[in-house]
């Protein structure tokens, strides 16, 4: 795994000069899945996995950067772009899009990036890419913009460059995380406070099933689209609700004569979530893990049955860890399908959980399991020399 000095070197060996370096973290989300893009709570923290970025201005217009993990280089203009076809640079071009779209002055740079965020178990690398490079480039050419913008245009680079609709809570959680906090946001007005998260009573586990079930796109727009549908059904009585945020329990019940099946289930789980949300937060505050962690597994009940977002294998691994008195709580974390479940464990029970459930999980689908222990850290910063 390559760390901030690895990074650094590798970037003086290749340029002979002195960059910046930038940590930037990826994200957990404790509770408030599907919840962002209706407008609603969050409950995301900044992890202690990040990807680190070495970074020094040119003379000229071309930006190179090289992901030091893959092997690979990639250079690009600052005016013109467009999306390659390898992936990864999209999320970087997106962010320097839109600084020149909004009058910001650069010029080329270098940057050597990598680090040790796992990829594809929804944490987030994508956020601190964006997000990472947003801060290193208002660091270096004095732009001037605060935290918040920076958040805003990170997630707008990858609207609207990469094309990705997500809503504004990975990369919120990534430049703004605090240590040993979780942030609750609302997603709405972006107010957001910090609740205090032990990471040493409690460690942040991640079982990785291992599967990435096709659904997962085409399905995570066709929710949107049913929460879309199930506020448009409220609105013909109540035209004074704008998204599932404004929506009580009773307007959903009362509204169901007027949505689909799916599209009441799709309702009743996001304001039930947002409600939990709420509820967690103040469990945190007051250290009560083991009522908090009974709101996780609600949740993925709630993802279960009411968004449908869950398969055979995450099912299988929060089962398998339901009676585990050392688990205060666990459900499938992310879009659906496939993915990591996350679970809230006593951290004096985490290798003995993960053997377990490894040896569990072999044996019900000859897959091995995956894991990755975290805990909660700062967000994107500058390091000091």
């Amino acid at each position: 795994m390559n760390n901030a000095s690895s990074i650094e070197h590798e970037f003086r060996r290749r340029y002979a000069e002195r960059p910046i370096v930038v940590r930037s973290p990826g994200r957990v989300n404790l509770i408030g899945e599907h919840t962002d893009y209706n407008m609603g709570f969050v409950l995301p923290a900044a992890t202690d996995r990040a990807i680190y970025f070495a970074i020094a201005p040119r003379t000229d217009q071309v930006c190179r950067v090289h992901a030091i993990d893959l092997g690979e280089e990639f250079e690009f203009p600052l005016c013109g772009l467009r999306r390659s076809d390898r992936g990864w640079p999209d999320y970087l071009m997106g962010v320097v899009e839109q600084l020149t779209r909004a009058g910001c002055r650069l010029s080329g740079f270098n940057c050597v990036f990598g680090g040790d965020i796992p990829i594809g178990a929804g944490v987030s690398s994508s956020a601190a890419l964006e997000g990472g490079l947003a801060f290193a480039l208002n660091h270096l050419f004095a732009l001037g913009l605060d935290s918040l913008s920076l958040v805003k245009l990170a997630q707008k680079a990858e609207n609207e460059f990469v094309g990705v609709q997500c809503g504004i809570m990975d990369q919120f959680a990534s430049v703004l995380g605090r240590k040993d906090h979780v942030l609750r946001i609302d997603c709405r007005s972006l107010e957001h406070v910090y609740v205090p998260f032990d990471s040493r009573e409690a460690s942040i586990v991640l079982f990785h099933s291992g599967v990435s079930h096709s659904l997962a796109g085409s399905e995570y727009n066709r929710r949107r689209e049913e929460c879309s549908a199930g506020v448009a059904a409220i609105q013909r009585r109540h035209p004074e609700v704008r998204s599932l945020r404004d929506a009580a329990p009773a307007l959903i019940e009362e509204s169901a004569d007027a949505m689909s099946p799916a599209v009441y289930r799709r309702c009743r789980y996001v304001v039930e979530e947002n409600a939990r949300v709420l509820r967690a937060g103040a469990l945190l505050e007051r250290g009560d893990l083991r009522a908090f962690g009974a709101l996780l597994r609600q949740t993925h009940d709630g993802l279960r049955d009411l968004y449908e977002v869950s398969c055979r294998e995450l099912d299988f691994l929060v089962d398998a860890v339901r009676g585990d008195g050392a688990v205060y709580g666990s459900r499938l974390m992310g879009a659906g399908f496939g993915g990591c479940t996350i679970n809230i464990v006593r951290s004096d029970a985490v290798t003995a959980l993960c053997d377990s459930t490894a040896g569990k999980y072999r044996t019900e689908f000859a897959i091995d399991l995956q894991h990755y222990v975290m805990s909660i850290g700062s967000g994107t910063s500058l390091l000091d020399d």
